[in-house]
């Protein structure tokens, strides 16, 4: 099992490779066979399909991603509020690096979102259950006053989505996106913020 594990992994880094320098279009299963010197019936053993392999690769990518984000969520000393900040733009600004330095990487990540949305799926997933978390630290400490705290993560990650693969919404650059990214965070961070009881009163009233 673990020599089977070495060797998709050897054709996950060899298929990354020609993807970053070919793409997925003008890649080949035969090519690939190739570069990882084996036949091409030995590499259907491992993967039926090149859609396979580049769904493994989105796959692994969305576990780095989550595994840095991770991080932001454990940063000490910082309220929550900053903390769903540096979350959010963080999350743009490993994605927007990553699309720009392999540019393939958008078609390929275009087709496995059309052809197996279930992995982009996960990966939200993923991030959503980060960004719940920190909205339940929000709550315990008083800066924030979220019923529920999924189901709000499910729509900051809505309201958010361009800013998650920006090249694939936007031709903006980096600093006009964090521009852009900045407004909409505070519009939600300000939506979120717990409210004295008294406005709060007024505020049913009116």
């Amino acid at each position: 099992m673990k020599r089977h594990e070495e060797i998709k992994q050897s054709i996950i880094a060899a298929a990354m490779d020609r993807l970053q320098r070919y793409g997925y279009g003008k890649t080949t299963m035969a090519e690939l066979a190739a570069d990882c010197k084996m036949s091409a019936g030995n590499l259907y053993r491992y993967f039926m399909s090149k859609l396979d392999i580049a769904e493994e690769i989105a796959r692994q990518s969305f576990i780095r991603t989550a595994e840095q984000l991770r991080e932001v969520v454990r940063r000490p000393n910082v309220t929550a509020i900053e903390r769903l900040r540096f979350f959010l733009m963080e999350q743009m600004a490993i994605t927007f690096h990553e699309l720009e330095k392999e540019p393939h990487w958008i078609e390929m990540a275009e087709i496995v979102a059309r052809e197996r949305p279930h992995v982009s799926n996960e990966g939200l997933a993923r991030v959503r259950s980060l960004i719940a978390e920190i909205l339940a630290m929000g709550n315990a400490t008083g800066e924030f006053d979220i019923d529920d705290v999924n189901f709000t993560a499910e729509m900051i990650q809505s309201a958010t989505i361009k800013f998650r693969y920006p090249q694939l919404f936007s031709s903006l650059d980096l600093d006009k996106l964090e521009r852009e990214a900045a407004g909409v965070i505070d519009l939600l961070i300000n939506g979120l913020r717990a409210r004295p009881k008294a406005l709060a009163k007024a505020g049913e009233a009116a």
